[in-house]
C-alpha cells in the first residue's frame, strides 16, 4: 500500500487545548559520542518540532556539556564517559533508574562502535524486551545488533536500517536486498518480532505481522550526513504523541521526504542540510493540515 497524503494526513495526533507537556509524551533518547555529536543534536531536536511534550538526551558528560548551553530545550541526563569518548559499558545501571518514566526510548544515533558501547547496547535491549515501552532502534544500535547474540527484539520496536545496515543485520548480500526490498523487509520483521524501516527511495515501512507500506516522498537532498538521526527523532516524537510504533514510522517517513521536497524548492537538492529538514517540518505538518 503506498502512504498516499491523504493517508498520512490521518495519522496526524490531535492537539488538545486542555493540555500540558506531558500530554504530549516524553521521550528518551540515547545517543551521541565525543566523535558524533551533531546525531545526539539532530535526534534530539527533531521529536520536538514534531509535537513531543519533552525530550532528554541521555549521553555522555562530555557531549552533554557541550551542548547544554546551545540546546536550551533539550533536557540532559549525563552518562558517564568511556575515556571520555563514548558511553561506558556499565552506565545502564545509571539509566535504568529513570527509563520507565518516559513513553519513548530512541537509542542509536551516533554511539560509535567501541565494545563498550556494545555491552551497553546489549543490556538495554534485553531489557527493554521485558518491556512493553515503544522502542526506536538506528544506526550504532543496529550495528551492534548485528554483532550480537540478540535474536528477538521489543514488540513494540522499529528498526530503521538504510540498505548496509541491513546487509549487516540479516547477513544478506546488498543487491538482494535491493533487488527486492519489500520481502528483505518481511524477512527482518519475522527474524526480529519488530516494525521494520528500510530506509532508501521508496523507502518500505514493514509492520512485525508483515503489513507493507510504500513511501513515496523524498528526494536526494535527503541523501546527507544527520538525516536519517532527524528521521529516528520525527517518528520517537509521534510515537510519544500516542501514536503506535507502526504508525508513528508510516508517518514520520512520509513527513521527512516531504521536508526534503520543500526544503530542496528553496535550496536546491544539492544545498539541503539535516538542519533544514528540521525548520521544514512546520511546512511539512501544514501541508497535511490543509489536507485534513
Amino acid at each position: 500500500m503506498l502512504v498516499t497524503k491523504e493517508y498520512a494526513s490521518s495519522l496526524l495526533p490531535e492537539r488538545p487545548a486542555e493540555s500540558n507537556k506531558g500530554t504530549f509524551g516524553k521521550v528518551l533518547n540515547i545517543a551521541g559520542c565525543i566523535k558524533y555529536q551533531g546525531a545526539a543534536f539532530l535526534s534530539s531536536l527533531a521529536p520536538l518540532k514534531v509535537g513531543a511534550g519533552l525530550v532528554t538526551l541521555a549521553s555522555i558528560e562530555s557531549v552533554v556539556n557541550n551542548l547544554a548551553s546551545s540546546a536550551p530545550w533539550i533536557t540532559f541526563y549525563p552518562l558517564r564517559d568511556y575515556y571520555k569518548k563514548c558511553i561506558a559499558g556499565d552506565a545502564f545501571s545509571e539509566l535504568k533508574e529513570i527509563i520507565d518514566s518516559y513513553d519513548v526510548i530512541s537509542v542509536g544515533p551516533g554511539l560509535s562502535d567501541s565494545p563498550a558501547v556494545s555491552s551497553f547496547v546489549d543490556d538495554l535491549i534485553k531489557y527493554l524486551n521485558n518491556t512493553n515501552k515503544k522502542v526506536v532502534i538506528d544506526a550504532d544500535a543496529l550495528n551492534v545488533i548485528s554483532k550480537s547474540d540478540i535474536r528477538v527484539l521489543p514488540k513494540n520496536s522499529v528498526i530503521t536500517p538504510h540498505p548496509v545496515e541491513f546487509s549487516r543485520l540479516l547477513d544478506i548480500p546488498l543487491e538482494v536486498i535491493q533487488n527486492d526490498r519489500v520481502s528483505a523487509a518481511k524477512q527482518a520483521a519475522e527474524k526480529f518480532g519488530c516494525n521494520v524501516v528500510l530506509k532508501g527511495k521508496n523507502t518500505i515501512i514493514c509492520s512485525r505481522d508483515g503489513e507493507i507500506f510504500e513511501n513515496q516522498t523524498g528526494n536526494s537532498a535527503l541523501a546527507k550526513a544527520g538525516s536519517g538521526d532527524v528521521l529516528t527523532g520525527m517518528i520517537s516524537g509521534f510515537a510519544a504523541q500516542g501514536l503506535s510504533i507502526f504508525d508513528a514510522a508510516v508517518l514520520g517517513v512520509y513527513l521527512h521526504g516531504l521536508c526534503g521536497e520543500l526544503a530542496a524548492l528553496d535550496l536546491t537538492e544539492y544545498s539541503v542540510l539535516a538542519t533544514d529538514q528540521i525548520e521544514y517540518i512546520p511546512e511539512a505538518i501544514k501541508t497535511l493540515l490543509r489536507q485534513s
